[in-house]
């Protein structure tokens, strides 16, 4: 069963039992006033080419592989990775260009990232989401989807858990909108705050999982 991790910010980190390691919108820290990733990937996937999520350098070895704003279907080793296109606003990515949604199938489990959505998907990809098992979701708007529409996505879709990222934390440097403007829509699902910022997928069913932050 995959180990998640929460690095702060859109990072997330995703270690399989044998030690492979995806690692979803690195950042370098520094530049968003949050601590460095703490990881190496095997994997990286880039949703999209901005700088808080795309520092590869941060976590990469040698043997590293990236797929950034990927769309379409792809192998990498034996991770089955599915890339969707949508915007990173409300323009048709006219202000903020494009975003790939992910969906990665890995042990069993189907885990969603969505980058900095920044809009209601259209149905073709809302579908591709229903069932998750993790649904990786921008809360803190702005820059992306706001709290309620984050909402929307999830009573759409239906995800077994939901993992909010991209909401302001202490030392964060950009303006975005608290986790607690985000919880106030939650219905039909329990919100379970955890003392460390890892967490399993066993059992876990609707669930709102808001790890510690990684400081």
């Amino acid at each position: 069963m995959p180990m998640i991790r929460w690095h702060g910010h859109a990072c997330v980190e995703i270690k399989r039992l044998n030690g492979y390691t995806i690692v979803f919108d690195p950042h370098d820290g520094l530049s968003i006033g949050l601590p460095r990733p703490n990881v190496k990937a095997d994997l990286v996937l880039v949703t999209h080419d901005h700088f808080d999520h795309n520092a590869v350098e941060m976590v990469s070895k040698p043997t590293t592989r990236v797929l950034k704003q990927f769309y379409g279907e792809a192998q990498v080793d034996d991770i089955v990775v599915y890339g969707y296109k949508t915007y990173h606003d409300k323009f048709k990515g006219k202000r903020r260009g494009e975003n790939a949604v992910y969906v990665v199938e890995v042990d069993g489990y189907r885990i969603a990232h969505l980058g900095d959505l920044g809009h209601i998907p259209e149905k073709d990809v809302l579908e591709k989401l229903v069932g998750v098992d993790l649904l990786i979701i921008p809360v803190g708007g702005v820059y992306t989807i706001y709290p309620d529409e984050a909402w929307k996505i999830i009573e759409e879709t239906k995800p077994k858990s939901v993992l909010p990222i991209h909401y302001w934390v202490e030392g964060l440097r950009l303006p975005l909108h608290p986790l607690k403007d985000f919880i106030a829509f939650v219905k039909k699902y329990n919100v379970k705050r955890l003392d460390t910022s890892s967490f399993d997928l066993q059992g876990h069913e609707n669930l709102v999982i808001v790890p510690k932050p990684p400081y």
